[in-house]
């Protein structure tokens, strides 16, 4: 199948890849301190990763955010333009 259709990946675990990240993470940092910085670790590592899976630069998409520009598309904007061209 994979020689036929070359964009299908080899391995359909992408999600045991990003837990993966997050374990990582874990590890070199121990634990966070507080609940916010929980979830302040988990809502910026869920960007990144989904930044990595789109091909966007997540630096600069957090940039693009920080700074109020908004000029690039927003990371749903971007699933559903991909979803749509499958």
């Amino acid at each position: 199948m994979v020689l036929t259709f070359p964009e299908i990946p080899l391995h359909n675990n992408a999600a045991e890849l990003a837990a993966r990240a997050k374990v990582r993470k874990r590890d070199v940092s121990l634990q966070t301190r507080t609940e916010e910085g929980t979830k302040s670790n988990d809502t910026f590592m869920t960007i990144v990763q989904t930044a990595k899976k789109l091909g966007v630069s997540a630096y600069q998409y957090i940039f693009d955010r920080v700074s109020n520009k908004f000029e690039m598309p927003s990371l749903a904007q971007i699933i559903r333009e991909k979803s749509l061209m499958s």
